[in-house]
């Protein structure tokens, strides 16, 4: 999972995407923000989206997750397909309600209440299927409206899938009952994610639907190593990004992971892995923080994967 908006390059994207097919990665999911914090360099989301289409033959990708207000469903539904298609049916579409108010505001976009970033997500939903459906697409409904318009290329039948992120009980956990082929929550404990699980297939119950069928991924921040010292410097680095620089690391790390962050080493990650896998869980993103070493992905490939896949 790589924030596109915290000084990525376009030369450093594309070292990412060949390191993940090397390594093994089955995913590289990316933020869809114009800025988090200060303004730094942002790659366009679907434009990088073009370029991993392009430069990878196996990974699956997309955006986890793109916010409704940015952008007309018609223009996502337009890139989605048409980046479905040039990568054979690799690319997922994540979508989420938007949150982060100062961005909308500094670039001039509305930044409606939750409850109407909620409904626009619900019917920009039913745009995007109407879009990807044989024959021309009619929709009329109070965000958004279609008149014949027939979307081609049109993108093989049941593609791309929808990605749903969140844990909120009430709206996004129902919206993944009734709409989402994969289910991305964020950052929980394996009793947290637990729970969240157990809302979810009371929502599908009442939609009738199997929980079974939708697909279980969570996106994890996460302090990994082999030893102390690797431990050590990668909480400083995160501790640079969300502050405490003056708490000793370790004590840092055991606050971090009573909040659900993935924390510590080799024997302690897999065995996270394994607690989540067996509440369901079926794959773990972790976020890439330091564009400019490969050393955790490195890690994570020689050292994880090999003893959680198949889990």
């Amino acid at each position: 999972m790589v924030e596109g908006q915290n000084g990525l390059t376009w030369e450093r994207w594309s070292h990412i995407l060949a390191l993940a097919e090397r390594l093994g990665f089955p995913t590289v999911f990316r933020s869809d923000h114009y800025f988090i914090g200060p303004q730094q360099d942002s790659l366009e989301a679907f434009l990088s989206f073009v370029v991993a289409a392009k430069e990878t033959k196996r990974v699956r990708f997309g955006p986890l997750v793109t916010p409704v207000t940015f952008r007309e469903p018609v223009n996502v539904g337009r890139m989605a397909a048409q980046l479905d298609l040039l990568s054979g049916g690799r690319f997922v579409m994540g979508l989420g309600a938007g949150w982060n108010e100062a961005e909308h505001h500094a670039y001039g976009l509305s930044f409606p209440p939750i409850k109407e970033r909620f409904d626009r997500l619900e019917e920009a939903i039913h745009v995007l299927r109407a879009l990807w459906a044989p024959g021309p697409a009619t929709h009329a409904g109070p965000f958004y409206r279609l008149d014949g318009a027939d979307c081609l290329p049109k993108p093989a039948p049941g593609r791309p899938p929808i990605l749903i992120g969140g844990g909120g009980e009430k709206r996004t956990l129902r919206l993944v009952a009734r709409y989402a082929g994969e289910w991305n929550a964020v950052n929980l404990s394996p009793e947290a994610y637990a729970h969240k699980r157990e809302v979810l297939e009371r929502h599908c119950e009442r939609e009738g639907r199997d929980p079974s069928t939708i697909r279980r991924s969570m996106m994890a921040f996460a302090i990994v190593g082999p030893n102390e010292a690797t431990l050590d410097a990668a909480t400083r680095r995160v501790q640079s990004m969300f502050g405490g620089a003056n708490v000793p690391p370790a004590e840092w790390r055991a606050g971090a992971k009573a909040r659900g962050m993935i924390v510590g080493s080799t024997g302690e990650v897999v065995e996270t892995l394994g607690r989540l896998a067996e509440q369901g869980v079926q794959e773990v993103q972790f976020q890439h923080f330091n564009f400019d070493s490969d050393e955790v992905p490195e890690y994570l490939a020689a050292e994880i994967a090999p003893r959680v896949r198949g889990l």
